[in-house]
């Protein structure tokens, strides 16, 4: 990894960056793009599956961060419309899957944390 403090700007998807971190940020930051990746790596999940894995998000922002997630190319919403009930489904795209072990690396470190210095309620 290049450590060296060369000033540079780095242009992606039509915005400039000081930093590869910032486009990584870009990309999965926030409080729940992370997450949300995360219970997409073992597979394909519909809406509602997220909604009660993640139980404290919103509605509102599940499908924002859904939204957001697809239009970077991190995730694919699959339409099932052969026969109602209509069924969507979300899962890694590759460019996605290639976060996973980052995305793990991340969750153990939490997991880590949370038994050191966390308490777990059910």
């Amino acid at each position: 990894m290049d450590t060296t403090h060369k000033k540079r700007i780095i242009k992606y998807n039509d915005k400039l960056f000081s930093c590869t971190t910032s486009i990584a940020m870009e990309l999965i930051g926030g409080k729940w793009k992370s997450v949300i990746l995360v219970y997409l790596i073992d597979g394909g999940r519909r809406y509602n599956e997220l909604r009660k894995l993640i139980s404290t998000i919103t509605e509102r922002t599940l499908s924002l961060q859904l939204k957001q997630l697809e239009k970077s190319g991190l995730i694919n919403r699959k339409v099932y419309a052969k026969k109602p009930p209509l069924k969507v489904e979300y899962s890694l795209t590759k460019f996605g899957e290639s976060l996973a072990p980052v995305l793990i690396s991340i969750a153990e470190w939490g997991m880590t944390v949370a038994k050191e210095k966390g308490e777990f309620i059910e």
